[in-house]
């Protein structure tokens, strides 16, 4: 959705008495409701972003063993998607450190055991560990490296075609293999304090090694390294960390990360087996006693791994906050022993679960999920001050803004590009399939030191400044007119409507606050009064004005087009344009044709206000909800489908009736059902009108009025045509 501006709001509950009825007649409603049973879980409060404070706490120093911090932000480990690529991965590791980060952690991505092999990472004696430490070092920060075991066969394990391995479990290793790889753990920790490493961190989290011996349900050894006791369970990596001590000092900081409570989300609810928070603080002290110098606490979800980090996913889409991704819910009062901060769309969700670990332990804790307290200052100054965490390990944030903590210690908060929680940076496949991990809102994840930016990250100044209009103020238009202006280049952005933003007021609406798109629209407008844009908006742009202008080049960003069915609605059956579903008086039985992800973003919508929703689509089902993050998808469509909704690919509406429609497709025949209204939701298509009629001017046509495509590819196109002007 990056196209022209329209906005609308969601319809406003009413509570039982400011409507005023009894609590049995709102009993009796509920009986009525039970469609809509799911959207009723896990109420979220939006008022939590109150910023008052000075964040004297998050800017004051914390002490992780031997190492001295200014301030409670570390970068948690992440971004091994850059070890092809020397200069990219050290310019990416720097960068934290140059916007004021004093730990960053590395992702393991070399093949460090010497008895272990590891399908899928590079051979550490190609990896440019120097550069990339002196990097961090010389902006004034500590390096650390995280160990894993992730990918690294052992026996029993099975390899699959992806060349990666199945999670190892205690069982399947013989006492040569734990010893081994024990020794191999500690040379690998020596190997990188050689290279002049810090601080390492142990994954015993997740998939590995560690955390396999820690759980019951892993774990069926009836050695001294089995589950009958605490010592038993965390012998391992206790060895490990005594290790490492021995081998590399004790002023050498070893972090373990671990899972900080389980619940099976598969089999929602089956979770005898999965390790509680009580048991998990008997083995944290049992690491803190090995000579442990922090603990790294994160979820440990059976089956989602993406959310051991990324547990806000399970927030994602509208009126299904807990969606397990596998078509239940989770009811976050009851699941995972009650214990998380489940209100806040997932932001912090793990810092009461990190308050137990800390009344536990005297060693530092932080944890992990969403850390972002330029998002809620005063929520995340509290956790701080009240100490239910003593620091926060970030991701996401930091990459959209490597400068986040620079800008926000200045006071800089609406300078600071906000993490929409899309995941279209973590495993995301383009549209043709490929491996895309690019951020929405950061144009230059995985796309800085590669061919479309072979400059790297920072701008390069333009060789001759230049008179640039930006037609439509959009994402696309806005992003392009930013880094048109931050090169040198004088900038006129023109938006027909009143205000700039294009679809992103459109897009809150329909998807709700958990994905920051009213801040990203707030960000982009920041960014064009910071970077000098001269904006003008209510003026519609033609030819004429274009050739009396005289501009040396014309972004167009005018937005695509809407399709439409052709067909005529009824008395009993209305045809509403997808941008003014909104506003619409919407019937109970709906219709949407389409199948994108704005079509997908709307049955959410509808579905939560207790609307019977069918697809319909010309598209085959594996392109459902195409344009959405591969997670996105991975996380609404279960439970889309779960609660009643019927997809139909391959198809296409035939006629429209008096309260039904009629749709033809793969079945072969013709099929009638209910419908009192139906949402064209179609593919936009290009609208290259404007550029066309344009003679003698260099004109670039980008963001939807190019290739409909998503939010994340609009801003990327903005950015790439304005580094090239």
């Amino acid at each position: 959705m990056a196209g022209g501006a329209l906005s609308g709001c969601a319809p406003q509950q009413k509570s039982a008495s400011e409507q005023g009825g009894s609590s049995a007649a709102s009993a009796a409603d509920e009986a009525t409701e039970v469609r809509q049973a799911p959207s009723k879980l896990n109420p979220q409060d939006e008022g939590f972003r109150e910023n008052t404070t000075d964040l004297a706490t998050l800017f004051s120093p914390v002490k992780i063993g031997s190492l001295e911090l200014s301030n409670r932000m570390v970068k948690s480990a992440a971004g091994s998607d850059t070890q092809d690529n020397d200069d990219e991965i050290v310019a990416y590791y720097r960068s934290f450190a140059q916007g004021g980060i004093d730990l960053v952690w590395m992702e393991d991505c070399a093949d460090k055991y010497e008895h272990f092999p590891n399908a899928r990472s590079r051979a550490i004696d190609e990896m440019p560990f120097k550069r990339i430490v002196d990097a961090i070092h010389e902006e004034g920060a500590y390096a650390g490296y995280q160990i894993s075991c992730m990918g690294i066969a052992f026996s029993g394990t099975q390899k699959d075609s992806s060349g990666q391995f199945a999670s190892a479990v205690a069982g399947d290793l013989t006492r040569e293999e734990i010893s081994l790889v024990i020794a191999d753990t500690v040379a690998a920790a020596k190997r990188f304090k050689d290279a002049g490493f810090d601080a390492v961190e142990l994954n015993a989290a997740g998939n590995n090694l560690g955390q396999s011996f820690f759980s019951r349900m892993r774990n069926h050894r009836d050695d001294e390294y089995g589950p009958q006791s605490f010592e038993n369970r965390s012998r391992l990596v206790c060895e490990m960390i005594e290790g490492i001590k021995r081998e590399c000092g004790d002023d050498f900081v070893v972090q373990v990360l671990i899972n900080g409570i389980e619940e099976n989300d598969q089999t929602l609810g089956d979770s005898s087996l999965m390790t509680t928070v009580e048991e998990n603080l008997e083995i944290a002290k049992m690491l803190e006693a090995a000579g442990a110098d922090s603990l790294h606490v994160r979820l440990g979800p059976l089956g989602m791994h993406v959310c051991q980090f990324a547990s806000d996913l399970y927030f994602t889409g509208y009126g299904i906050d807990g969606t397990t991704a596998y078509g239940t819910q989770f009811d976050f009062s009851r699941h995972w022993e009650g214990k998380l901060i489940s209100e806040h769309s997932g932001c912090g969700m793990m810092l009461d679960v990190a308050r137990e670990f800390k009344e536990a332990v005297s060693i530092p804790v932080g944890t992990v999920t969403y850390m972002d307290p330029a998002h809620a200052p005063d929520y995340f100054e509290a956790a701080l001050s009240e100490g239910k965490v003593d620091f926060l390990l970030m991701n996401r944030p930091l990459t959209v803004d490597p400068q986040y903590p620079t800008k926000l210690k200045e006071g800089r908060i609406d300078e600071i590009a906000p993490c929409t929680r899309c995941l279209h940076c973590h495993f995301d496949y383009d549209e043709d399939g490929n491996t895309y991990e690019h951020c929405r809102v950061n144009a230059c994840t995985q796309r800085a030191y590669r061919d479309a930016m072979p400059e790297g990250f920072d701008l390069l100044p333009a060789s001759s400044p230049r008179n640039v209009m930006v037609v439509g103020g959009g994402p696309a238009g806005m992003e392009a007119a930013r880094i048109a202006a931050l090169r040198g280049h004088a900038v006129t952005l023109y938006e027909k409507g009143g205000t700039v933003g294009g679809l992103l007021d459109f897009a809150h609406a329909v998807k709700g606050p958990h994905e920051n798109l009213d801040d990203l629209r707030s960000y982009l407008a920041r960014q064009l009064e910071v970077a000098g844009v001269e904006v003008v908006t209510g003026k519609e742009v033609d030819a004429a004005f274009v050739a009396e202008q005289k501009p040396d080049a014309v972004v167009v960003a005018t937005g695509g087009l809407r399709d439409k069915l052709g067909l005529a609605e009824t008395a009993g059956t209305k045809v509403v344009a997808l941008p003014d579903f909104l506003t619409a008086d919407i019937g109970d039985n709906v219709t949407i044709a389409g199948s994108n992800a704005q079509a997908v973003d709307a049955a959410l919508y509808l579905m939560a206000q207790g609307k019977h929703v069918t697809m319909i689509t010309p598209d085959p089902m594996e392109r459902f909800d195409k344009g959405q993050s591969n997670w996105v998808k991975t996380f609404v469509k279960p439970m889309l489908l779960a609660r009643g909704m019927r997809v139909w690919p391959n198809a296409s509406i035939t006629s429209v009736g008096d309260g039904e429609i009629t749709f033809t497709g793969e079945t072969g025949a013709d099929i009638s059902i209910a419908c009192d209204t139906v949402i064209e939701a179609m593919d936009m298509l290009p609208n290259t009108s404007l550029a066309d009629s344009l003679f003698g001017i260099e004109a670039h046509v980008i963001g939807d009025a190019a290739k409909p495509w998503n939010i994340a590819e609009a801003i990327a196109a903005g950015n790439l045509t304005a580094r090239a002007l």
